[in-house]
């Protein structure tokens, strides 16, 4: 069946926990190819990045294969768009070849790597191209979901080409003038030969959906599965207006100040003094639009209270569940629990405290809030450290194993602010004193630590040996 949809107001939530082992193979029972389609500048690249980290976040390994990555190494010197006109035979082939190898590589990703989902980055616009991708998933027994970005409003398609075309490999000499007048040539080459999906007839049976004018309105074509329902969910949710979003934990707590882990503490004076910075930082920032959502725990709680203005608590914004362990310091669940303790050093991510959560169980909680800042303008979230860690993990595409050892102090406000293909980050520390609630990644022997301090991203701990 098929659904079309014109505006964004479809809010569903998929929200189960599953075994590390487990997790991956549920969602994706057998590997799934996503093609992206649609003319240049029209955010295929944006969109595949977006998806791959949004993907991997919730623990499916996916991976893009970007065609242009492998043209570029194909042909080292860019010259012109006349290397993608449609009778430039020369240069026809050599796409072809182009795209025959990347799908090699795709193969190889799912079939031996252990991915689970690939992104084929293209235009893809053809239906010879399309059939030819059609022939190898079938080939190979994987699934195909196609993605089609569609946009007509010259000044998106502007703003596109002066954000991320100038800055391409193409372009070594990044005049803003020559690369708009170039590319807008290149588009029109792939005019000639676009043949957009066509779901009354041709494409009809084909599971897609297409994205028209960066998210005004959807048309989704014959889903599946669990996860091309996922895909759907995600893209009908991310938009690619200006905002930030500012990341930032409670005051320091009594809990904090004992070392306790858990629990539903008050501030110390020092938490409450830095809610009176906090809202001091609010103010110099004119962050008059700003939405703020705490969690249900008192600690968050009276930190948004000092700053007199509405806020939203979100119990799935709650700390970690630790279980048998609330409220104890790490030197007493070590002398108590001696083999929790232990099992939760060799695996912290996916380590559940008994009775309680494991980050992996996290992540999944936390998903509707990720999908809920995609869909926000300016947010100031005030959490708690493990929930802190998920959420940052999202927007810098860290993995499981870096996850739960992201450095989250007190009394700090990260600003985010998406960027073309990432995530721009500005660290604030607001100067109150609080305690170092951080546990550094246990080393194997022989190893010594090496800090990676903070450019453009949270610092995190390396080992050399």
């Amino acid at each position: 069946f098929r659904l079309e949809f014109n505006q964004r107001e479809v809010c569903l939530s998929f929200c189960v926990c599953f075994s590390s082992t487990a997790w991956a193979s549920y969602m994706t029972n057998s590997p799934t190819v996503i093609v992206m389609i649609g003319l240049p500048a029209r955010g295929k690249t944006y969109m595949s990045k977006k998806l791959t980290r949004y993907l991997n976040w919730i623990g499916v390994p996916t991976k893009v294969f970007n065609l242009g990555v492998y043209r570029r190494e194909a042909v080292r010197a860019y010259k012109s768009y006349d290397f993608f006109r449609h009778d430039n035979e020369e240069a026809m082939k050599i796409r072809k070849q182009c795209a025959l190898v990347a799908l090699q590589d795709v193969k190889e990703y799912l079939m031996e790597e252990g991915g689970q989902i690939a992104v084929f980055d293209a235009t893809n616009t053809t239906r010879e191209r399309r059939d030819l991708i059609q022939a190898f998933v079938k080939e190979y027994s994987f699934k195909v979901f196609f993605v089609e970005s569609v946009c007509d409003d010259p000044d998106v398609i502007a703003a596109n080409i002066l954000e991320v075309k100038v800055s391409s490999p193409d372009y070594p000499e990044k005049h803003r003038e020559r690369v708009m007048e170039d590319f807008l040539k290149r588009i029109e080459c792939y005019k000639v030969t676009y043949q957009p999906l066509d779901p009354d007839d041709y494409d009809m049976d084909l599971s897609f959906i297409k994205v028209i004018n960066v998210g005004q309105r959807f048309l989704v074509n014959r889903v599946q599965d669990y996860i091309q329902s996922k895909i759907v969910y995600y893209l009908m949710n991310i938009h690619v207006h200006s905002h930030s979003i500012y990341l930032s934990r409670h005051g320091e707590s009594n809990h904090n100040v004992e070392g306790r882990i858990g629990g539903d503490a008050e501030l110390s004076p020092r938490g409450k003094q830095f809610a009176r910075a906090l809202q001091e930082f609010i103010g110099e920032h004119k962050l008059s639009d700003l939405k703020v959502w705490t969690s249900q725990l008192r600690r968050t709680i009276q930190t948004a209270e000092e700053l007199g203005v509405p806020y939203e608590q979100w119990k799935i914004l709650n700390e970690i569940d630790a279980g048998v362990c609330e409220e104890m310091t790490y030197q007493m669940i070590q002398e108590t629990f001696p083999e929790e303790f232990a099992l939760r050093d060799q695996d912290k991510y996916h380590y559940r405290y008994p009775g309680g959560e494991s980050y992996q169980d996290l992540v999944q909680r936390l998903e509707p809030v990720i999908m809920e800042l995609e869909r926000q303008g300016n947010v100031l979230v005030i959490c708690h450290q493990a929930v802190m860690r998920c959420l940052l993990a999202y927007f810098l595409d860290k993995g499981a194993e870096d996850l739960p050892y992201m450095k989250c102090p007190l009394h700090t406000v990260l600003k985010l602010t998406p960027v073309a293909y990432g995530c721009k980050v500005e660290m604030f520390y607001l100067n109150v004193e609080a305690v170092n609630t951080h546990r550094d990644r246990p080393l194997p022997p022989g190893c010594k630590p090496r800090e990676l301090q903070l450019e453009g991203e949270e610092p995190r701990e390396k080992t050399h040996c």
